[in-house]
């Protein structure tokens, strides 16, 4: 009896031993969220994977290959805006010269105005552009040019317009004085055409229109006077006269000889 009670015994202990084994497999391996095993939520990343805006990292803390990438893109959109600004220019080139030989308008102004005005303000428009400007509020000097050169170069051919307004300031001695108080503006305008080939002379001037039953601030004027010239050929140069071998006369002999 005593070996059956031992027996029982081995078994039961062996059946307990077997049990816990069996709950211990049962258990979820791998490590608990308290030995840094996966959890619920995403781990926070840490600044180094923060990613980086481009434009304010310096340049020098770039690598090699990503400088020399933005230097190449730069490189090209200047090339781009070179290129788009010389065919700009050359439209501007074409549309001013018409695609053929051209024209030329040279365009002057002359002053002729009396003593009582002096031209303190002068400004020429060719086809709505300005070019050409001169200011003297002083009214000392530039009063006392008699011509000035507005315009001379190669226009396209066919219509333009040319305008012109010139202010004058009053000028007068002992009664007369008051004069310099006022300002008198005088316009003109002309229409003309640039012929092909030539050179389409423009010659305006300031003058005083009426006579002395005009009111002196209706007396300013322009007046716009237009001829076509033809451009001077370039002579030719003159070839040396050919000479035939044994044609080549002598020269007289001396008397006496």
């Amino acid at each position: 009896m005593r070996g059956a009670h031992l027996v029982v015994s081995s078994l039961l202990v062996l059946a307990s031993t077997v049990g816990g084994a069996a709950v211990a497999d049962n258990t979820p391996s791998g490590p608990s969220a308290g030995n840094g095993g996966p959890s619920a939520t995403p781990p926070t990343p840490t600044p180094s994977q923060t990613p980086t805006d481009p434009s304010t990292v310096n340049p020098e803390d770039m690598p090699t290959a990503v400088r020399m990438r933005r230097l190449e893109q730069k490189t090209q959109a200047l090339k781009e805006r070179a290129w788009q600004l010389k065919a700009r220019v050359q439209m501007l080139k074409e549309q001013m010269l018409g695609g053929g030989v051209g024209a030329q308008a040279v365009v002057t102004h002359g002053n002729e105005m009396g003593s009582s005005f002096r031209l303190i303000k002068l400004i020429y428009s060719l086809d709505g552009t300005e070019v050409f400007a001169r200011t003297d509020d002083t009214a000392e000097s530039l009063y006392k040019a008699k011509s000035f050169d507005v315009f001379a170069g190669p226009i396209s051919p066919g219509n333009h317009t040319v305008s012109a307004v010139a202010t004058y300031r009053g000028h007068g001695y002992g009664v007369f004085e008051y004069l310099s108080k006022y300002t008198f503006t005088a316009k003109g305008s002309n229409a003309f055409v640039a012929g092909e080939g030539k050179i389409a002379k423009v010659e305006c001037k300031g003058y005083e229109k009426g006579g002395p039953t005009v009111p002196l601030e209706k007396r300013a004027a322009i007046d716009c006077n237009v001829t076509q010239v033809v451009p001077d050929a370039k002579p030719a140069d003159k070839a040396p006269a050919s000479t035939t071998p044994g044609t080549t006369p002598m020269p007289n002999a001396e008397p006496g000889k």
